[in-house]
Parts: C-alpha cells; structure tokens; sequence
C-alpha cells in the first residue's frame, strides 16, 4: 500500500496515466511510488464522439491532464517531471513549462520559492520520452497533425458570474452568434447568472483529488493557481465533444498587467488570463488538437474601465444577480451573506470602476452601501491605485485606470465629497505630479487581440456600447 508522505519530500511528480469514458475524464497523478492523485471531470449528457473527432478529443485530453497536474505539482514542486502517458514535443513542453512557471508565480512569491530553472517538461528527443499516444503519434519522423473539431458555428462561452463574461454574452447575442453559457464547478450564483442569459447552458463538473487536500493538511506547499488554464483546456475538450467551433473568454488587456516584479520576474495574478497565455494556447489547439478550432478573449482589446461602461449601458438585465466577489467562489472558508462582501479588492475595484459610468443611486442600491463614504476602505483602495501599497493579488485593472476613475469621480458634485474621493482630490492627486488622469484613453480599444474576422460585429458591439 502507498503511504501517504510529504510531497514536498518527494524526488519527482508523475503524469501516471488519462482517459475518458461515459462522460467522465479521469486524470492520474502521484509524487514518486505515492499515492495516486485522481481527478475527475464530469460532462453531463455527453453525446457519443463521432470517429472523426476522436483524434482531437485525444488530443486535448493529453493537454488537460498536462496542465490540471498544476494543482497537484505545486503541493511539492519536485526537481523532476515524469510523464507515462507519451511524449510532448517542443512546442507542447514550451506552453507548459511557461503555464508552470508563470501561472505560479504568485504560489512562489508569496512561499519564497524560486521556480526558475526548476520546471522543465521532459521534450520527445529526451530519453524515456519517446511513447506517444495513439493520436499522437508522427508519420516518418513528423510532427503529429492537428485533429478537427468538424463542427457547426456554435460557441462556448464561458461566465464566471461578473460582468467581463456578460458583456461577452449581450455582444454574441447583438450579432445572433449561436452561443451556450458554460461553466465549470457547481457555483449557485453562475448558475443563476447563466440561467438569466436566456442561452442554452452546459455546467461541467470538477472533482479534485482528496489526496491533495490529506497534502495540504500534513503542510504541502499551497496557493494560487492559474484556474482560467485549466477551465481553458476542459473547455477545449468540451469543443470537440459536444459540437464547438469556438470557445469565447472574456480577458480583457488589463489582465496582462504584472501584479508586482519579484528579484526580475514579472508577477502576475491574472497571467493565464493574459495575451501570452492566450497566444500561445490558441496556437497550440490549432496546430496539435483541432485546426478550426477557435480560442480567443472577446474582451482583449479593452481595459477594466471599457468593461465597465459596456456593462453599464448593456448589463441591467443582470444587476441584481451577477457578482464578481471572489468570496463567493471559494472552495473553502465562508461566503459573504449577500453577493457582496464591501471589504475585498474585486468589490472595491468593480465599485470604483463602475462608478463613472452608472447613476450613484443605482451603484449604491447593486452593492448597499457606499464603499467610497467609508474611511475605514482606505487601505484598499489604496492598494487599488498602488499608493503605499502594490496593486492586490487579485484580477483587478490597472492602478494608472482605477487612479483615472477616481480622478473623474472628483470632478463629479455627485461623488466629489464622499470621504475616499474627496482624499484622493486634496491628498492623493497633488502628488501624482504630471501622472495623466484622463479616462478617456482607457475607453478606447487595443488593435491587439485574436478575435476572429466573423466576431467583428460584436467588437463592434462593445465599442460602441
């Protein structure tokens, strides 16, 4: 029998084995001859897989059971990497040891671990890497063809249960895209944000290995983790198992913006909702899993603050049900009462940067009390505008935009009193010095971003909202 030891102990972090069958993906794990780490994918009402999606379902069943293993390798993020279920080229070892290191970032920064030089996934050329699986494996010595999801025009939309995925879904649907909301996890509030899209809805299920939470209980190494990755490449499988041709996120550009810098590497809370990330894995599915797959953020030419206003004029429809307090998504720990806690950074930030853009009784009657008349906030939003303190660990704008939305809200009879705006005004902007505080550049969109030519019209959607 396998005997349960500390896997910060351990010499090497296995990819033991994958599969799927009846709608459920099994992925297998282990620190060196420990026990195994199984997780467990569910798809509800999965149809049968056609044989000419086989290979792309294969394909990204592969690269799933690569990037879920984060949650597993971080509890003791051993010297080596093993894998037993075949062998990755050059292009999937790249994604994966860049998704490792960086997504992780956070996890060694605030564990004073340096990960550097330590994440290498083993490269089909290394030895013992030579297996592959079957629809994996290259003719005369080539690199394996990428599969084809073979469906319809029908896009995933992934909602989280804030506003970023519901300016995502009133733009689809302004252009009549065939969209379905999904998400993964069995969260109340989305599923009700979900059910008020009025889309069609696919909620997946995802179990994660009790031995990880034994790990962290005898003291395992712990904390954040790139989780859009991981979403992304279930989804990826969702694509292809149920009839997708596109997977529609919604990361808009601030996401790409480091967190902090840590002894010269970038540290970054929101990297795997970043444009690297999303570059790198929408290249990846087109050229090892479905070519006429599509991956992209909707929102990737725009800031928060564009986000915000597009929500304002498009988003009443879900101002009594949508949230965007992480405390209503942890696994463990309690929840707040209400959709809003008041007292984290993503309702101080979604409160400042909704606050230009929506009339003050409406903001005040959506969250119940004035976050920006109560002294005792200052400390977070200071972190907000990275005064006295680095921008929250957290997937938040800017500080150069939430200064811009204070700045506006000071110029505005209706909010330039209200005790955090009326510091900001005497105290705070004197010393920016000639720092801009102009909103109106964070309102207009980047050319940079992978949207599709047939998403133009809900580009367009967005802009002009």
């Amino acid at each position: 029998m396998n005997v349960l030891q500390d896997p910060r102990q351990a010499t090497a972090f296995r990819f033991v084995r994958c599969g799927y069958a009846d709608g459920v993906a099994k992925l297998v794990y282990a620190f060196d001859d420990g026990p195994e780490l199984i997780e467990r994918i569910r798809f509800p009402d999965a149809p049968a897989l056609p044989e000419s999606r086989k290979p792309a379902f294969d394909a990204a069943l592969h690269l799933l059971h690569f990037i879920a293993g984060i949650s597993y390798y971080k509890a003791g993020v051993p010297d080596r990497i093993e894998i037993e279920t075949g062998a990755l080229d050059e292009a999937g070892a790249e994604l994966l040891d860049a998704l490792y290191l960086h997504g992780l970032a956070e996890f060694a920064y605030r564990n004073k671990l340096d990960l550097r030089g330590r994440i290498a996934f083993p490269r089909r050329s290394q030895p013992g890497s030579e297996i592959l699986p079957p629809s994996s494996r290259p003719g005369n010595g080539r690199d394996p063809e990428p599969g084809t999801a073979k469906s319809p025009r029908r896009v995933l939309v992934p909602v989280g249960g804030g506003k970023d995925s519901l300016v995502v879904v009133e733009a689809l649907k302004r252009i009549g895209v065939n969209a379905t909301a999904t998400w993964v996890g069995a969260s109340p509030l989305i599923a009700a944000v979900a059910e008020r899209t009025d889309l069609p809805t696919l909620n997946i299920g995802r179990e994660l290995s009790s031995v990880l939470f034994d790990y962290n209980r005898m003291g395992a190494w712990n904390g954040h983790i790139p989780v859009t990755a991981i979403n992304s490449a279930i989804l990826a499988c969702a694509a292809i198992l149920y009839g997708f041709d596109a997977i529609a996120f919604a990361n808009e550009r601030s996401a790409s913006a480091a967190t902090l810098e840590y002894e010269g590497q970038p540290v970054n809370h929101q990297w795997s909702k970043g444009w690297v990330f999303e570059r790198m894995f929408a290249a990846y599915l087109r050229s090892h899993v479905a070519a006429d797959l599509d991956f992209f953020s909707l929102l990737r030419p725009f800031s928060e603050l564009a986000v915000t206003r597009a929500f304002a004029k498009t988003g009443a429809a879900y101002f009594d049900v949508f949230s965007s307090c992480n405390r209503n998504f942890r696994i463990l720990g309690p929840k707040p009462a209400d959709r809003w806690c008041g007292h984290c950074p993503k309702c101080h930030f979604v409160f400042l940067a909704l606050a230009p853009f929506l009339p003050k009784p409406r903001l005040l009657a959506i969250f119940g009390n004035n976050l920006l008349d109560d002294e005792s906030q200052a400390p977070g939003f200071d972190a907000l505008i990275e005064y006295h303190d680095h921008k929250p660990f957290e997937c938040v704008g800017e500080a150069a935009e939430a200064r811009a939305a204070f700045a506006a809200l000071a110029t505005r009879p209706e909010w330039r009193e209200d005790a955090l705006v009326a510091r900001f005004r005497e105290e705070i902007a004197p010393r920016l010095g000639t720092t801009s505080l102009a909103i109106d550049p964070w309102l207009a969109p980047s050319d940079e971003h992978g949207v599709p030519a047939r998403f133009a019209g809900a580009l367009d959607a967005i802009r002009g909202a």
